[in-house]
């Protein structure tokens, strides 16, 4: 399923303003700075892949759009702040999995409804994840880490926190092997990469983004990616299923959104805007470079999709007793 709706989407991008519907402009639009909230510290993937593209949006649009980091609480702290915003169309906010799909089963009371208070804009990137281990810690092939997983001691394995993408990615990857690992939480991807890179931990499932450099510096060993094919940014890793394990997939993604209740022809001017940067061969490239796929959508076509994958992983969650509380 999770492949279909990847590939639908990547259509989407390669199709571009063709399936926008081409509504004129809400007149006067935009007529200053648009505020772009993104839910992390700066310098992370979404971050970067944020601003990489508002600058091309606030070039197509013919005003700056300024980016303000709100990172805290597994991305409410901005949720909230953009759900009660003005729905004029002058505040965004980069909103992916933990924001649309992941909270509203974490959580028993959250303090924005993400399909009542946020509008869907456009898809923005996909961010693969992969399974990396310590260069130190006698894991050598996905075989190697179905053993070590499936010992009568549970082993340990480096989390971005309850809930998070990578936390559910290794929760879903152990339950297809039946194995058992303790989730060791971090705050953030460096400090999980360099415990990981220390043998500290000898596991997790990473950004590729983050863990590349490692990767490439020999300081982490690539085990398999949780994805349909390869990725170009590490061809010679193979996908779960080309190691020998489960046809195994997930990978986290970043989309945005705007309040509830801003107008259509708003919403489908930023989304066109957003479209077309991530059509951009210096957008694509500066992404790709990252580690990073750029996707970009209809909002209606974003909207489906985040429904999609609110019910997928919230099987997982609900049958994992997984909560965040």
């Amino acid at each position: 399923m999770f492949k279909g709706m990847l590939r639908a989407l990547l259509a989407v991008a390669l199709t571009g303003t063709a399936v926008i519907p081409a509504a004129s402009p809400a007149a006067g639009y935009p007529d200053r700075p648009i505020r772009w909230l993104v839910p992390f510290s700066a310098g992370g993937g979404s971050d970067i892949a944020t601003r990489i593209v508002a600058r091309h949006v606030g070039e197509a649009l013919g005003q700056p759009v300024v980016v303000e980091n709100r990172p805290g609480a597994a991305t409410i702290v901005a949720a909230q702040e953009t759900a009660r915003a003005a729905p004029d169309g002058y505040t965004l906010l980069t909103a992916g999995m933990s924001t649309l799909a992941l909270n509203p089963w974490l959580y028993g009371k959250l303090p924005y409804d993400p399909q009542k208070n946020l509008t869907p804009v456009s898809t923005l990137v996909a961010l693969p994840i992969v399974l990396v281990v310590a260069p130190d810690s006698g894991l050598h092939t996905l075989a190697d880490v179905t053993a070590y997983l499936k010992r009568d001691q549970p082993g340990s394995y480096a989390s971005l926190g309850v809930g998070s993408p990578h936390h559910l990615a290794m929760e879903l990857f152990l339950e297809t092997i039946k194995g058992q690992a303790t989730a060791i939480p971090y705050k953030g991807t460096p400090p999980a990469l360099q415990d990981v890179a220390a043998g500290v931990v000898p596991m997790m499932m990473a950004d590729l983004a983050a863990a590349r450099p490692l990767i490439l510096a020999g300081k982490l060993r690539a085990i398999a990616v949780p994805a349909a094919r390869r990725s170009e940014q590490l061809p010679e890793v193979p996908t779960f299923a080309q190691a020998g394990g489960p046809a195994f997939e997930a990978a986290a993604w970043q989309g945005v959104v705007a309040p509830a209740g801003t107008p259509a022809p708003i919403v489908e001017t930023l989304s066109r805007a957003i479209v077309q940067a991530l059509q951009s061969p210096d957008v694509v490239q500066q992404l790709t470079l990252q580690g990073m796929e750029p996707t970009g959508s209809t909002p209606g076509a974003f909207a489906d999709y985040a429904r999609q994958e609110y019910q997928r992983w919230g099987a997982v969650i609900r049958h994992k007793g997984i909560s965040a509380e």
